[in-house]
């Protein structure tokens, strides 16, 4: 197995993402490697620095980098010898069995598409966010971003490949998948929503449990939680400011600890035909080492495989 990871994305690299596949490198199995990918030679004067032996990894050079601030396709077109374009040369290859990076989140994206490409039967990919559950356990929700406006069939296949990510990565049988609403009842909601309600009430792709709202997010109603990506970016954004404000109120709180993104390393990218992990762009070493055993357990548990098996 070859992890690879972009040592140049993110505000914090190269140094944090050399920091943090050290960290994964302790953690993973024989035959698990780790790929960097980045400008070689501010890599290795870090490890140096941190007493690591250089030959536990592997390196590929690239000279170009890609900014947070430029535009996906234009950068991943006019910046081949980029870190996030060699990255998706190699995935497709088939040299790496999946690619995480802290950096340019759109650039990602369209990487993952040009690259591997959309798994046949999928409309449109989507990515997720982990939500930590008052009962202890993990949901999830998705589209967070990716699709910032759906159709009610688009919907439906997210709740497919969401159910399939919590069976696969958290082990949850069957799991309840619901659509977020402005309440319970069946004809609540918008357009999208009224439209994409029978659709998930009718289907056999998934166990549907109905229609929830903003307060459901983080109890046991649902393990995954269906919306648009604008909606979802909200809710996420909502989200991670629960932990910022508890810091700065001086509260320590178990479970409101848990909304710290370091914990979950990134936002896998479903419904490409690899597995794609995409950062915060903030990402600190713990959060790329993360990132790194998310891409691992993608790959162990044959994520990619499964979505695709389920659209033929």
């Amino acid at each position: 197995m070859k992890i690879g990871l972009d040592i140049m994305g993110g505000d914090y690299a190269p140094k944090a993402n050399v920091l943090g596949a050290i960290a994964a490198h302790q953690l993973l199995s024989p035959g698990e490697h780790i790929v960097l990918i980045g400008d070689t030679q501010q890599i290795k004067p870090l490890l140096t620095e941190n007493g690591f032996n250089p030959d536990h990894f592997e390196y590929v050079h690239t000279e170009e980098v890609i900014g947070m601030g430029e535009h996906p396709t234009k950068a991943i077109v006019q910046k081949p010898n980029s870190s996030i374009a060699v990255g998706f040369s190699l995935l497709k290859e088939g040299k790496i069995d999946a690619f995480a990076s802290a950096g340019n989140s759109g650039a990602m994206l369209v990487g993952a598409v040009f690259s591997v490409k959309t798994i046949p039967g999928i409309i449109r990919p989507c990515i997720i966010t982990i939500l930590p559950k008052l009962s202890g356990g993990l949901g999830l929700m998705l589209d967070v971003g990716a699709n910032a406006d759906c159709k009610p069939d688009t919907l439906l296949q997210f709740g497919a490949v969401g159910s399939l990510y919590a069976e696969c990565m958290f082990g949850i049988e069957k799991p309840k998948v619901a659509l977020l609403n402005i309440g319970e009842e069946d004809e609540k909601g918008n357009m999208l929503s009224l439209a994409t309600f029978p659709l998930m009430k009718e289907t056999e792709l998934f166990n549907f449990v109905g229609n929830v709202e903003g307060r459901d997010l983080f109890n046991d109603k649902a393990d995954v939680i269906v919306c648009d990506g604008f909606t979802g970016n909200v809710m996420l954004k909502l989200a991670e400011s629960f932990y910022v404000l508890t810091l700065k109120r001086g509260l320590k709180d178990d479970f409101f600890d848990r909304f710290n993104y370091e914990n979950y390393g990134g936002s896998p990218v479903l419904g490409v035909n690899a597995p794609v992990v995409i950062g915060h762009g903030i990402s600190s070493p713990t959060a790329v080492k993360n990132m790194i055993l998310q891409s691992r357990d993608m790959i162990t548990t044959g994520l990619v495989g499964k979505i695709q098996a389920a659209f033929k």
